[in-house]
């Protein structure tokens, strides 16, 4: 008899000797995932040293590297479940410990208790991601529920870049209280990480629907952006992400649409099914074992 790890179940439920991947494919994914922990150690340097600027940018190549993992991994079908885990325990640290203490160097470090939202950030962060993998790795779902946690720790990161801009500091932008507001942003981007508000992922790019050409000009729209104006681009960007997600929940919300509606309404249904009807749908459901846990990796800008 083979062990069960030369051997994975199909689809149909018919077991086949389970295909080796080149070491090289599988190790590409985890590099760049070590890549992205590196960036985020080396932010929380530069920000304990008051280099800022160097820790958003070291942010920023985290969720690049993040984004390129995850990718890489369904692209050479090389998803592990090692590569999940991982990838869960390094966005830990990238997107809510090292945003959360780049926040405290620039902006909190002057008073004694403030560090406490830097600790309800993270905490945020880890329940986000623990979430995450529970419900939504390895499937496949055109929106997030709950902000993604890349897309909160660079809200957080880029804030000191936009800081730095004209358009911040010769505009009554920069006028306001942000001392004070930036307390109830990191309380903010927190209960969001962890809510039920729906985050739509990447768009589909192609010019057949109009939602394919919306798509596209996004695309096209956040990377002159990101390559000219990052400083001025991404805090803005972010927030503008933030704010839609809220906007479109409520709006759908009221319309009783809500994505992942219909699929609770089939959990219900299924509870109240026949025994032997819910052995039968069972049987035909893949096994776990054989869903690329990569392929559930959040990605930055979902």
């Amino acid at each position: 008899m083979s062990g069960p790890d030369t051997r994975e179940t199909g689809a149909d439920g018919v077991e086949r000797p389970r295909r080796k991947r080149p070491r090289a494919a599988v190790a590409l994914p985890n590099g760049f995932t070590l890549a992205n922990l590196f960036f985020g150690i080396f932010a929380i340097v530069a920000a304990s040293r008051g280099d800022f600027d160097a820790a958003a940018r070291f942010i920023v190549f985290g969720a690049i590297a993040d984004t390129l993992d995850g990718r890489i991994a369904r692209a050479t079908k090389s998803g592990t479940r090692f590569g999940e885990e991982l990838d869960s325990l390094v966005d830990a640290i990238s997107f809510g410990t090292a945003p959360a203490l780049i926040m405290y160097f620039a902006v909190f470090q002057s008073t004694r208790w403030e560090w406490i939202f830097c600790f309800f950030f993270t905490a945020c962060a880890v329940m986000r991601l623990a979430r995450f993998n529970v419900e939504q790795a390895g499937t496949k779902n055109t929106h997030f529920t709950g902000l993604p946690s890349p897309a909160a720790g660079m809200t957080l990161a880029t804030y000191y870049w936009f800081s730095q801009t004209p358009l911040y500091t010769e505009t009554m932008i920069g006028d306001l209280p942000w001392h004070q507001m930036l307390r109830w942003v990191m309380l903010g981007l927190g209960m969001l990480m962890i809510s039920n508000v729906q985050y739509a992922k990447v768009p589909t790019v192609n010019f057949r629907t109009l939602n394919g050409i919306l798509g596209f000009l996004l695309v096209v729209g956040t990377f002159v952006g990101v390559i000219f104006l990052p400083k001025k681009f991404f805090f803005p960007a972010l927030m503008a992400y933030v704010l839609y997600g809220i906007g479109r929940t409520v709006f759908l919300g009221l319309l009783d649409r809500i994505p992942g509606a219909r699929d609770d309404d089939a959990t219900e249904n299924e509870r109240d099914a026949p025994l032997d009807r819910r052995r039968r749908s069972r049987r035909r459901l893949p096994s776990r074992q054989n869903i690329a846990p990569d392929s559930g990796r959040e990605e930055p800008l979902a």
